[in-house]
């Protein structure tokens, strides 16, 4: 008889840690989504087209995904607060760099330095957390790194238009600077360094992904500009067809691969990976629409339209509260479920807004798409991220961050070119050049020729646009919920998992009761 595994020590800091974490990852989230508040002034200042908006967003998300893994793979090896602590320079360096651009290649390349830089930070704050943290406190530790991922998203843009209340745009990147130094501080004096095995980096593997995931979204962004059947369009998505497979075929033959191919053999983890990046689809081109929405429709400052945000602030710290109650009281299947539906039904109200509808039933959407991210995320995160060994935890963390990336990526280059696609269509006939291709643009010309036509028909296309592309969020929703339904419904409650464990340890002639991870029937 052997006698019970041994509990590990916990960190005696580990809450301290935590908030380090999670103030390292305010730095990533809220300029993410600050951008969103200044896109109206860049248009302005800059003449931006729709397109050089796309790829102010898409370059920093394109780098980001597409160096995730690696990250990943390089933390787990050299060390975890190490990789966290590049993060934060390079983050803040970008950002320095990015608050003094003079045109829009210059803003582009800066954006793609910061996702450099985030590649390494974001999953290592959640790898970090992971392997400080035991399986008890997992879950309420993630609830607390996802509620602080929300708020800072959501948050951003309040702050964002505060700064550009009072200052250029560029502050919305030079605020990065000063969080970013009282971070990497903080995370030298009380984080503790960690590392996995010392695999080699699969650097084939990470070109191979870098290549499918910009081809990808480069093929999206030209689509809208191009044509989907032009020559440019249909190569970019040969190459990441072709990518995609060979980084599959690859993967499953490598001796130490970036994605370990045969998690997806794990039917949970599969159905979690799914339902993460259809969350990232649902929501990632939602936001962008809405803070335009909230500016050129309602004719909102930048700094009124982030506070106008706050519904969906307090609605996810409130449903993120929530998620771990009804994680024990009616299972994380049903839980994730409730969640995503509530994501679903947001997108459904703010499909039927209209021009002269006002603010509340924008509120009631925010109220909704906030509550079903709370509910919904940190459960999604912890599941994926449950199946995962914990001497994995870097490159599994940086898996997580992969899949919602892809699909806030695929969001912005889907969904924005819809919205783009729609939106000119929904122009009346005759209305050529800059006005058919932007509503800020189009409003632009009306009022400098006092056109009140010309500004009522943008607004209307525009709020079409809104609706299909709401319509399209709100599909992708329910499909991520029906995932979860089915997929994991051998999920036990928390509680019966505590009460299992309670159990085995009540037993100490037992062999140690361990949840397989990879296990292709489960």
């Amino acid at each position: 008889m052997s006698s019970p595994a041994p509990v590990p020590e916990l960190n005696p800091r580990r809450w301290w840690i935590l908030g380090v974490l999670c103030l390292s990852l305010l730095v990533v989230v809220v300029d993410t989504n600050v951008l969103n508040v200044a896109i109206p002034t860049l248009i302005r200042d800059f003449h931006a087209s729709s397109t050089d908006i796309q790829w102010f967003l898409d370059a920093y998300t394109i780098v980001f995904a597409g160096l995730l893994l690696t990250a990943g793979v390089l933390s787990d090896r050299h060390g975890r607060r190490l990789g966290l602590l590049i993060g934060l320079v390079l983050f803040g360096g970008a950002s320095l760099a990015a608050a003094y651009a003079t045109g829009p290649g210059q803003l582009i390349a800066a954006r793609a330095g910061m996702g450099v830089g985030a590649a390494f930070l974001m999953p290592g704050t959640l790898s970090i957390l992971i392997t400080v943290f035991g399986e008890e406190e997992r879950k309420k530790a993630i609830a607390i790194w996802s509620a602080v991922l929300i708020l800072g998203a959501l948050g951003g843009p309040t702050l964002g238009g505060a700064l550009l209340h009072r200052f250029w745009w560029g502050s919305v990147f030079l605020i990065n600077v000063p969080i970013a130094l009282l971070s990497i501080l903080a995370a030298v004096l009380i984080i503790p360094e960690s590392r996995g095995p010392a695999n080699r980096p699969d650097l084939l593997g990470a070109a191979l992904s870098m290549v499918a995931m910009t081809s990808l979204i480069w093929g999206i962004i030209t689509g809208a500009r191009d044509g989907w059947s032009s020559a440019p369009v249909l190569a970019g998505f040969a190459v990441a067809l072709a990518a995609l497979v060979a980084f599959a075929i690859w993967e499953s033959r490598c001796t130490y691969p970036l994605m370990p191919m045969q998690l997806f053999r794990d039917r949970i983890f599969t159905g979690s990976s799914v339902s993460v990046i259809l969350i990232g689809f649902a929501t990632g081109g939602i936001l962008l629409a809405l803070t335009q929405q909230l500016q050129f429709i309602l004719g909102y400052s930048p700094l009124r339209a982030g506070v106008a945000l706050a519904p969906m602030v307090v609605a996810s710290i409130v449903g993120n509260g929530l998620s771990v109650a009804l994680d024990q009281r009616i299972g994380t299947r049903l839980a994730i479920t409730t969640g995503l539906g509530s994501i679903a039904l947001g997108c459904a109200v703010l499909a039927s807004v209209g021009q002269g509808d006002g603010y509340l039933p924008i509120a009631i959407a925010l109220a909704l798409l906030g509550a079903g991210s709370g509910i919904g995320g940190p459960l999604v995160y912890a599941t994926l991220l449950g199946r995962l060994p914990q001497e994995k935890a870097g490159v599994g963390s940086a898996l997580n961050d992969t899949i919602l990336q892809t699909g806030q990526a695929l969001s912005i280059g889907v969904l924005g070119t819809l919205l783009t696609e729609v939106y000119g269509r929904s122009m009346p006939d005759g209305t050529v050049g800059a006005a058919r291709r932007s509503i800020g643009d189009a409003l632009t010309i009306a009022a400098s020729r006092n056109d009140a036509g010309l500004a009522s028909a943008a607004k209307e296309a525009f709020l079409s646009a809104l609706s299909v592309t709401a319509l399209v969020g709100a599909g992708s929703s329910l499909i991520a919920a029906v995932t979860a339904l089915l997929v994991l419904r051998s999920l036990p409650k928390a509680s019966e998992q505590a009460r299992t464990r309670t159990e085995a340890q009540e037993q100490p002639q037992a062999e140690p009761v361990r949840e397989p991870v990879l296990d292709a029937s489960a």
